[in-house]
């Protein structure tokens, strides 16, 4: 089992960037246990056929779920591929996974191409 974890979580919007990429790095996103919102994890497994540990959704408590694991030492990296341009009803938990990520200096990604730049190089 790999050591280091990823959690993965994209907006509505977002969901077909996100499916974009991991198809793109499916064979490196295989290296590392990869966890995610609901209905990306889904997504991810379905189309891109990766193991993905889904938890809730991020409106019912996902994003919490994974600031709580963040702030754990259990995730290496977020890629969060945010939709700038829509109304959250659930920002306050986006904040907190933003927060609990600077708090514990660990890489987050909220568009592609800085998702590209972190797992191109190897950063993890």
């Amino acid at each position: 089992m790999p050591e280091k974890t990823i959690a993965l979580i994209a907006h509505d919007g977002k969901k077909a960037d996100m499916v974009a990429f991991a198809t793109f790095n499916r064979d490196k996103l295989m290296d590392f246990n990869l966890i995610a919102t609901a209905t990306t994890g889904r997504l991810l497994a379905e189309k891109v056929g990766l193991e993905v540990e889904c938890l809730l959704s991020g409106p019912y408590g996902g994003d919490a779920q994974i600031a709580a694991r963040v702030a754990q030492g259990d995730v290496n990296a977020v890629f969060f591929f945010v939709d700038p341009l829509d109304k959250h009803p659930h920002d306050p938990d986006i904040q907190t996974l933003l927060r609990a990520c600077n708090v514990h200096n660990v890489p987050i990604a909220t568009n592609v191409a800085t998702a590209d730049l972190i797992i191109s190089e190897e950063a993890l």
